[in-house]
């Protein structure tokens, strides 16, 4: 956007760069066996659902809300994460069923990330924490299944509506996976010590982006 591009050409092109790396994240989550597939797959269809409704619903819905709502809830989540206890992998009981998880908080985050996207892989990762207890790694990597889940749905929207810049969404898209697998890699060697420092940078770094820009 900041480039002159059009907000919903913008959206459309970033959608297809964000799409390649979190593919690329959960082959790498998958092939390392920290993906539940059984559970896994009812939510990434809802998930894909949810970002394909926000990707059609993205000429009618006003998007000034968002560009305020989503900087106070990365911080919000950038503070969830510095003022918890530290990050871990032990499992807690959930504080609700994977049913409710399943036709409700997936496909209302992934109808997000259809519509605006900033932080949805955070938002994700949180749920997956606070709501269902989660260890961190376990949460990292279900969150990245869900998070490409709803970027394909969008992405397929945008692709039939002829949105995306084709050249400079390859570039991006190339350069994401690479990423990406290298994130994963880090991710699953290092665990909490490199994601909770990182997770919080993020989350501000965004939010103070998208406040300013």
């Amino acid at each position: 956007m900041l480039a002159g591009m059009d907000p919903v050409a913008a959206i459309a092109t970033n959608k297809f760069q964000a799409t390649a790396a979190t593919v690329s994240a959960t082959i790498t989550y998958s092939r390392k066996g920290m993906i539940d597939w059984r559970p896994g797959l009812p939510m990434a269809v809802m998930s894909m659902l949810g970002g394909a409704a926000g990707a059609l619903s993205i000429s009618y819905l006003p998007r000034e809300w968002l560009q305020i709502a989503v900087p106070v809830l990365l911080l919000l989540v950038a503070a969830y994460f510095a003022l918890s206890p530290t990050l871990h992998n032990r499992e807690r009981e959930p504080y609700i069923s994977i049913i409710v998880f399943t036709v409700t908080l997936a496909p209302l985050i992934g109808f997000y990330d259809g519509v605006f996207g900033p932080g949805v892989g955070s938002f994700f990762m949180v749920a997956f924490v606070w709501v269902m207890g989660q260890g961190i790694l376990r949460a990292v990597s279900n969150s990245k299944l869900l998070n490409a889940s709803c970027n394909l749905g969008a992405l397929a929207i945008f692709s039939v509506s002829g949105n995306i810049v084709l050249p400079v969404a390859l570039c991006m898209a190339f350069a994401a996976f690479l990423g990406a697998q290298a994130g994963a890699r880090c991710a699953t060697r290092f665990g909490p010590r490199l994601i909770k420092p990182l997770l919080i940078v993020i989350c501000c770094s965004m939010a103070i982006k998208l406040l300013v820009g």
